[in-house]
């Protein structure tokens, strides 16, 4: 199966992403990356916002370039209508082509601080229950001062794909609730 992975960040496309990917029923997938904001992607020209016209575009383009599937994933930024509008695409009728399009609240790097027992085996030192991830302010942030602590030595990208690789996806689903736990639902739907 040929899966075609957009996403915004390079921590995302730095291995996390496919690593949670292969983990929720995609471990046979081989996966393309492209960034959400490439120049050559043109948005969707009909009815709807943003976000949901290029996250149909991106699916006018899977289909074009011939993947079985599509993964999504955008950050809330704060911006709470972009759930909305990818929940549109999602269930858009445009495309018959399999899809799993998600938003992470407020950003992918609070993905990466649910599970303690993860962080504390990835950065080698007991690392204490993290605060509501989906509520931090600036996740990306609390991950920096966490690496920043450890003696491990790897950088920010690397963390996050060693924790993706760790994480317990229950845990994840339970303290991210309204980000990750629909996303991996979609995700393990497109896997079949």
């Amino acid at each position: 199966m040929r899966v075609l992975v957009v996403a915004e960040g390079k921590h995302e496309r730095g291995g996390a992403l496919e690593n949670l990917l292969k983990r929720l029923g995609g471990d046979t997938a081989t996966f393309e990356f492209d960034r959400v904001s490439s120049p050559e992607i043109h948005a969707f020209h009909g009815k709807g916002q943003g976000y949901f016209k290029r996250a149909v575009g991106w699916l006018l383009t899977a289909e074009k370039r011939g993947v079985d599937a599509l993964v999504f994933l955008i950050d809330e930024d704060g911006q709470r209508d972009r759930v909305a509008q990818i929940g549109d695409a999602q269930d858009s009728p445009i495309s018959q082509l399999s899809r799993a399009m998600g938003v992470a609240i407020r950003r992918f790097d609070a993905w990466m601080l649910a599970d303690e027992a993860a962080l504390t085996g990835v950065l080698g030192y007991q690392i204490g229950r993290q605060r509501d991830p989906e509520n931090i302010r600036d996740p990306k942030a609390a991950c920096a001062s966490l690496l920043a602590e450890s003696v491990a030595s790897m950088t920010q990208t690397e963390m996050y794909a060693r924790i993706a690789n760790q994480v317990d996806i229950a845990v994840l689903s339970a303290r991210c609730p309204s980000g990750f736990a629909p996303f991996a639902a979609r995700v393990e739907s497109a896997f079949g």
